[in-house]
């Protein structure tokens, strides 16, 4: 029983990994077609932030090598698709996510190490960065909410891939009971709302399924940003996930 939490971590990871790569049909769909349509890319954009400081968090707390190695995983599926929606987007679309990638995922990611390294030390670096990717795990969480909208508005779908719903309510509750094994609030606060926000969906899909799509006319796509219409794939942990 002692090693219940090894155990729980590796379901876990492994849950995490199909839940990293569950958007890869709208990926291909993305290829097939050679256009990200009404996809979004800031979920994969937050999700790649989210990895990255997990991965950072793992490196940095002592016995956390579980949470590192399935985020790490997490930031080389989310720069690939972030790089296959730079290689098919609009070309607007494709500045504006280019910059925002940078802003997000490079200059926050780096500052965040800088500041962790240069200015603190032992438990308060770790607590740091487990608060940074708590809060960013809860936002990556919460932005399907505007997926689940449409999905009430339109009743369809179309648009909140099933498979990410239902991987992002079995990653957050194997990472919330792994969080009360190891006693780390900073996994179980945020992979508990995923529990919850993840069955949300799971409902919402089961009752809209079978139900007829209500066509939506939006007259203005946010000045050419697209709606996000794709769950985000957590991390973990600690991704998504975790």
């Amino acid at each position: 029983m002692d090693d219940l939490y090894i155990y729980v971590g590796v379901i876990g990871n492994i849950i995490s990994v199909l839940m990293f790569l569950s958007p890869a049909k709208t990926f291909w769909r993305i290829v097939n077609k050679g256009s990200t349509e009404e996809f979004e890319s800031l979920p994969y954009i937050c999700t790649l932030l989210n990895s990255s400081l997990w991965t950072y968090y793992g490196i940095t707390r002592p016995d956390s090598y579980l949470v590192a190695t399935v985020n790490g995983f997490g930031v080389l599926v989310e720069i690939v698709y972030i790089s296959l929606f730079l290689i098919y987007a609009p070309p607007r679309t494709k500045a504006k996510t280019a910059i925002v990638a940078g802003i997000v995922d490079v200059a926050v990611f780096a500052a965040a190490v800088l500041v962790t390294q240069l200015w603190l030390e032992g438990e308060m670096r770790i607590d740091v960065i487990g608060f940074m990717g708590a809060a960013l795990n809860i936002v990556m969480y919460a932005s399907p909410l505007s997926a689940m909208r449409l999905v009430v508005t339109t009743k369809s779908v179309e648009y909140m891939p099933f498979l990410l719903s239902l991987f992002m309510f079995l990653n957050g509750g194997v990472w919330t009971f792994y969080a009360f094994l190891v006693k780390d609030w900073f996994l179980g606060v945020p992979n508990g709302t995923g529990f919850i926000l993840g069955f949300a969906q799971i409902a919402l899909y089961l009752i809209y399924r079978n139900s007829k799509p209500t066509k939506i006319v939006s007259d203005n796509l946010d000045d050419g940003w697209q709606h996000q219409r794709l769950l985000p794939s957590s991390t973990p942990n600690h991704t998504d996930l975790v």
